[in-house]
Protein backbone atom coordinates (compact mmCIF):
# COMPACT_ATOMS: atom_id res chain seq x y z
CA UNK A 1 0.00 0.00 0.00
CA UNK A 2 2.94 2.42 0.76
CA UNK A 3 4.17 1.83 -2.78
CA UNK A 4 0.80 2.93 -4.74
CA UNK A 5 0.75 6.02 -2.13
CA UNK A 6 4.48 7.18 -2.91
CA UNK A 7 3.53 6.42 -6.87
CA UNK A 8 0.19 8.85 -6.64
CA UNK A 9 2.64 11.19 -4.64
CA UNK A 10 5.01 11.13 -7.18
CA UNK A 11 2.38 11.46 -10.24
CA UNK A 12 1.08 14.10 -8.32
CA UNK A 13 4.04 15.78 -8.27
CA UNK A 14 4.44 15.53 -12.19
CA UNK A 15 1.02 17.03 -12.91
CA UNK A 16 1.99 20.10 -10.42
CA UNK A 17 5.30 20.38 -13.11
CA UNK A 18 3.28 20.18 -15.80
CA UNK A 19 0.80 22.66 -14.29
CA UNK A 20 4.09 24.81 -13.29
CA UNK A 21 4.59 24.74 -17.13
CA UNK A 22 1.38 26.06 -18.35
CA UNK A 23 1.03 28.74 -15.54
CA UNK A 24 4.35 29.85 -16.25
CA UNK A 25 5.68 29.23 -19.26
CA UNK A 26 3.16 28.76 -22.05
CA UNK A 27 0.14 31.00 -20.04
CA UNK A 28 -0.52 32.71 -23.35
CA UNK A 29 -0.11 30.02 -25.97
CA UNK A 30 -3.38 28.65 -27.87
CA UNK A 31 -3.74 25.25 -26.02
CA UNK A 32 -2.76 26.77 -22.78
CA UNK A 33 -5.92 29.14 -23.31
CA UNK A 34 -7.87 26.78 -24.15
CA UNK A 35 -7.40 24.41 -21.26
CA UNK A 36 -8.22 27.39 -18.69
CA UNK A 37 -10.35 29.04 -20.87
CA UNK A 38 -9.23 32.14 -21.00
CA UNK A 39 -8.93 34.89 -24.56
CA UNK A 40 -6.17 35.91 -25.22
CA UNK A 41 -6.56 39.24 -24.09
CA UNK A 42 -7.34 37.30 -20.40
CA UNK A 43 -4.13 35.62 -20.70
CA UNK A 44 -1.99 38.91 -21.45
CA UNK A 45 -3.43 40.56 -18.70
CA UNK A 46 -3.36 38.14 -16.04
CA UNK A 47 0.47 36.31 -17.18
CA UNK A 48 2.76 37.82 -14.15
CA UNK A 49 -0.44 36.47 -11.92
CA UNK A 50 -0.45 33.08 -13.61
CA UNK A 51 3.72 32.90 -13.75
CA UNK A 52 4.09 33.64 -9.98
CA UNK A 53 0.85 30.99 -9.57
CA UNK A 54 2.90 28.54 -11.44
CA UNK A 55 5.63 28.54 -9.41
CA UNK A 56 3.34 27.76 -6.19
CA UNK A 57 2.86 24.22 -8.51
CA UNK A 58 6.38 23.94 -8.95
CA UNK A 59 7.63 24.42 -5.43
CA UNK A 60 4.67 22.05 -4.44
CA UNK A 61 5.89 19.42 -6.67
CA UNK A 62 9.74 19.85 -5.55
CA UNK A 63 8.98 19.75 -1.74
CA UNK A 64 7.10 16.22 -2.47
CA UNK A 65 10.03 14.80 -5.13
CA UNK A 66 12.57 15.58 -2.48
CA UNK A 67 10.47 13.52 0.62
CA UNK A 68 10.45 10.91 -2.18
CA UNK A 69 13.93 11.12 -2.69
CA UNK A 70 14.78 11.20 1.52
CA UNK A 71 12.87 8.50 1.78
CA UNK A 72 14.15 6.51 -0.96
CA UNK A 73 17.54 7.07 1.14
CA UNK A 74 16.10 5.83 4.32
CA UNK A 75 15.21 8.91 5.60
CA UNK A 76 11.66 7.81 5.94
CA UNK A 77 10.03 10.17 8.64
CA UNK A 78 11.45 13.25 7.16
CA UNK A 79 10.40 12.09 3.79
CA UNK A 80 7.17 11.27 4.67
CA UNK A 81 6.66 14.66 6.32
CA UNK A 82 7.07 16.32 3.28
CA UNK A 83 5.21 14.21 0.93
CA UNK A 84 2.52 14.80 3.39
CA UNK A 85 3.17 18.90 3.06
CA UNK A 86 3.48 18.57 -0.39
CA UNK A 87 0.43 16.82 -1.55
CA UNK A 88 -1.48 18.06 1.37
CA UNK A 89 -1.12 21.60 0.16
CA UNK A 90 -2.00 20.12 -3.49
CA UNK A 91 -5.34 19.02 -1.72
CA UNK A 92 -5.87 21.92 -0.05
CA UNK A 93 -5.44 24.09 -2.75
CA UNK A 94 -7.80 22.25 -4.89
CA UNK A 95 -10.23 22.07 -2.42
CA UNK A 96 -10.03 26.37 -2.52
CA UNK A 97 -10.35 26.09 -5.89
CA UNK A 98 -13.05 24.36 -5.59
CA UNK A 99 -14.57 26.34 -2.98
CA UNK A 100 -14.31 29.76 -4.44
CA UNK A 101 -14.73 28.30 -8.36
CA UNK A 102 -17.56 26.16 -8.41
CA UNK A 103 -17.20 26.62 -12.08
CA UNK A 104 -13.98 24.86 -12.21
CA UNK A 105 -15.11 21.53 -10.63
CA UNK A 106 -13.44 19.84 -13.25
CA UNK A 107 -9.72 21.19 -12.85
CA UNK A 108 -10.23 21.32 -8.89
CA UNK A 109 -11.16 17.67 -9.23
CA UNK A 110 -8.25 16.96 -11.77
CA UNK A 111 -6.03 18.97 -9.36
CA UNK A 112 -6.57 17.33 -6.31
CA UNK A 113 -7.46 13.41 -6.73
CA UNK A 114 -3.74 12.13 -7.21
CA UNK A 115 -3.00 13.94 -3.94
CA UNK A 116 -5.90 12.74 -2.32
CA UNK A 117 -5.18 9.37 -3.52
CA UNK A 118 -1.83 9.15 -1.92
CA UNK A 119 -3.02 10.94 1.00
CA UNK A 120 -5.24 8.08 1.69
CA UNK A 121 -2.90 5.01 0.65
CA UNK A 122 0.21 6.42 2.70
CA UNK A 123 -2.57 7.34 5.82
CA UNK A 124 -3.90 3.71 5.52
CA UNK A 125 -0.10 2.27 5.36
CA UNK A 126 1.02 4.24 8.62
CA UNK A 127 -2.28 3.56 10.88
CA UNK A 128 -2.01 -0.29 9.92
Amino acid sequence: MIYAGLIFAGLAALLHVYIWVMESLTWTSARTRATFGITEEEAVATKELAFNQGFYNLFLAVVTAVGLVLGAFEYYDAGLALIFAGVGSMLAAALVLLASSPDKARAAITQGTLPLIAIVLIGLHLAL
